[in-house]
């Protein structure tokens, strides 16, 4: 099915290139994914001859090759086989290590989970950042309705016991063009740092393959920092500074030339409260309205998540530090107009003696009915602030490019790819034609 990464859909954020490094912790110290959007060394596209050499694990998976016919038509690249017919041992790993379900239910392996991601998982080119997934937001993002046990893998050295790899999956519907098609996210492909030669990532991908077939379940999204066979659509991150004093303090950015350092913190002000009348967080006997606005507007995107009742309450309704969610309530009527969203990914600030974290936002889904979307997103940049947040980051995806000049994003260098597993589209994708963003 699928190789993954660093947040993904059998969704891989950070697939394997050829070399069979998780791209979730790659070997140069390059950023994926995620990495690219918090820190301000981004990795770079590559250019056309780079990305259309040989990917040899990938050239194996039914995936879009770069050989590809035009013309060809859509839906699933291979069909699907009985489960009886499905592989019902694990593959081989080295003799030293073995399998292990990770049951994030418990304390002591959710602990196992953080401090293998937390000192493994993505780090900068210069040491300066790293990604730091807090246990709360794990759980959010591996445990959501009708998440399979079984589809949170772990390897342990068979001595020791230490976990030393770790790969996941969760279900989703995900809908491309007409078809509403279930899918496996595949996220948080990790190898510790001592094992890169090991050649586990691929048979880490190969395992959680297997189990998601094991479910019925043969297609799959995910997103990637590098270029792989064959990209269905390529978005880039902006950044919104929020704390701009710490943030060329912790050397995230740069003072630009001829500002001084007033005249920057000037420049990213925002006001003290949201201007627009009825704006509030997002409550429970919201979810219902929530899910009207979110239905209709992705419906619009060609590639979007059907979300239902249960995955609105589940994934948007707040919680301290892992999402923040906010409608906008006609204030006569009542009636819930507007929606807006974004989630909390912090790095750890490496060497630094005056700050240890850097608190990233990032923009997930929102939805501008009643209300001009630029105001909406000053009013969010406004709550962000308002709750400490030292950056705001948001992907040129739906219609997300509308507001991010004018509201002072900046474009990063780095570029995400999103990928489709097993399943083919009639033509690759402009940001603004996708409506999916992946955790």
């Amino acid at each position: 099915m699928v190789g993954s990464g660093s947040k993904s859909s059998t969704a891989m954020n950070g697939a394997p290139s050829e070399s069979s490094e998780p791209s979730g912790a790659p070997t140069d110290g390059s950023l994926p994914t995620t990495v690219e959007t918090v820190t301000r060394k981004l990795q770079k596209g590559l250019s056309t001859s780079e990305s259309e050499k040989r990917h040899l694990f990938w050239e194996t998976q039914p995936v879009g090759q770069y050989q590809d016919a035009s013309g060809a038509g859509e839906g699933p690249i291979e069909p699907s086989q009985p489960v009886s017919e499905v592989r019902q041992e694990p593959y081989n790993l080295p003799s030293t290590y073995e399998w292990c379900t990770c049951d994030l239910t418990d304390e002591q392996t959710m602990k196992e989970v953080y401090t293998l991601l937390t000192n493994n998982y993505v780090e900068d080119d210069d040491n300066m950042f790293r990604f730091d997934y807090s246990v709360a937001f794990l759980r959010w993002a591996l445990n959501p309705p009708g998440y399979f046990p079984s589809w949170h893998i772990g390897v342990r050295a068979r001595s020791s016991k230490k976990l030393v790899a770790f790969i996941t999956g969760i279900p989703a519907r995900i809908r491309a063009h007409e078809a509403v098609v279930p899918m496996a996210e595949i996220n948080f492909l990790c190898v510790h740092k001592k094992l890169r030669s090991k050649r586990l990532a691929p048979v880490l991908i190969k395992e959680v393959t297997r189990r998601v077939h094991l479910e019925d379940m043969w297609q799959a999204a995910y997103t990637a920092g590098v270029v792989l066979p064959t990209p269905i659509a390529t978005c880039q991150y902006w950044h919104r500074p929020l704390n701009p004093k710490k943030l060329i303090d912790v050397g995230f950015s740069r003072l630009a030339p001829r500002m001084t350092m007033s005249r920057t913190i000037k420049l990213f002000r925002l006001p003290d409260e949201a201007a627009t009348p009825g704006f509030r967080e997002m409550e429970r006997r919201d979810v219902a309205a929530v899910t009207r606005l979110l239905q209709t507007y992705l419906g619009q995107f060609q590639v979007a998540p059907h979300f239902s009742e249960d995955d609105v309450e589940y994934l948007l309704l707040p919680i301290d530090n892992v999402i923040n969610s906010f409608v906008v309530e006609d204030p006569e009527s009542h009636e819930i107009t507007d929606f807006a969203s974004f989630y909390t990914l912090p790095s750890t600030i490496i060497g630094n003696q005056n700050y240890s974290l850097l608190k990233a936002a990032y923009s997930y889904y929102n939805v501008a009915k009643s209300t001009p979307l630029l105001q909406l997103m000053n009013d969010v940049l406004v709550m962000a602030k308002q709750r400490d947040y030292d950056v705001f980051n948001a992907l040129d995806v739906m219609h997300n490019e509308s507001f991010l000049k004018d509201l002072k994003f900046g474009p990063g260098d780095g570029q995400l790819h999103y990928y489709l597993y097993n399943y083919r589209l009639r033509a690759p994708l402009k940001p603004a034609e996708m409506g999916l963003v992946l955790l």
